[in-house]
């Protein structure tokens, strides 16, 4: 490892929580080329100098993208969306009988996949749902694959994964060598950008977020960090969904599993820290 990727390193744990890996500099190098070519920028010291500098915000713009792992599917893992339906939704509808809303938060939605997956699921409780307000909001790091999400258009390979011939025959249509979402499912969601290290009190409070495959990239601390904020945006009844790989072990006492650790509720709403005199 050189100093220019230890370097590089410590400015995307910054910028973005994401650990890259001690012996992933080739990787990080080849995903980055492209980049460094088109900004003219001969290798990555010149690289980590112009981030420090901050001298030019779309270049580290195009570098977060280009080194965003935005490996998504329709209807991934499954499991999650089976337990969303079954489960959660029956429950949160009892809950909120009264006010007839809704708020559900992708916070890292790649590029739209898992937000398209729950409109989908949603619109198969079109009839229980009627008169109710529904939120989808889906966000990523990525502008690059914020856009993908909002254009909805898909390869023949993309849509495969995941969806049914019944899905993509109800929700899709063909849209040059792909397909692209219906008209009436893009209009029931909203893509926005945000960095899981901000503040997310600005964006409201949800009865669901699904924050699903990300946070094995974070060092412990940073993944704390974003389990606590998560936590205070969550209702206290709501409920958070991770991935099938990702645990929150003692990360964040605030949180407990419900029906597999995939799955969490609050125990309780955490204290804010107070300023030490």
């Amino acid at each position: 490892m050189t100093l220019a990727y230890a370097r590089f390193r410590r400015q995307m744990a910054a910028l973005t929580g994401a650990a890259l890996g001690l012996d992933r500099q080739y990787v990080a190098e080849s995903r980055l080329s492209p980049v460094l070519r088109a900004h003219r920028v001969a290798d990555l010291l010149e690289l980590t100098r112009i981030i420090d500098a901050h001298e030019n915000e779309t270049l580290i713009r195009e570098v977060v993208d280009a080194m965003t792992n935005n490996e998504t599917s329709f209807f991934r893992d499954r499991a999650p969306f089976d337990e969303f339906r079954e489960r959660v939704l029956p429950q949160l509808m009892a809950a909120r009988a009264n006010v007839k809303r809704l708020r559900i938060w992708c916070a890292a939605a790649a590029t739209g996949q898992e937000v398209y997956s729950l409109a989908m699921t949603l619109d198969h409780e079109a009839r229980a749902l009627r008169g109710w307000a529904v939120e989808i909001l889906g966000t990523d790091i990525s502008g690059a694959a914020i856009e993908v999400a909002r254009k909805g258009f898909y390869s023949q390979f993309e849509v495969q994964r995941g969806l049914s011939t019944s899905h993509l025959l109800r929700y899709f249509h063909r849209h040059e060598e792909g397909w692209r979402v219906n008209e009436h499912l893009r209009a029931r969601v909203a893509f926005g950008e945000f960095n899981l290290l901000s503040d997310p009190s600005l964006l409201g409070t949800f009865d669901v977020i699904f924050c699903r495959n990300v946070l094995i990239y974070f060092e412990p601390e940073v993944k704390r960090d974003v389990l606590s904020r998560l936590a205070g945006v969550l209702a206290q009844d709501g409920f958070l969904f991770l991935g099938s790989a990702e645990s929150i072990g003692e990360a964040c006492p605030a949180f407990a599993p419900v029906s597999n650790e995939s799955v969490w509720r609050l125990r309780s709403r955490p204290q804010p820290k107070l300023a030490l005199a």
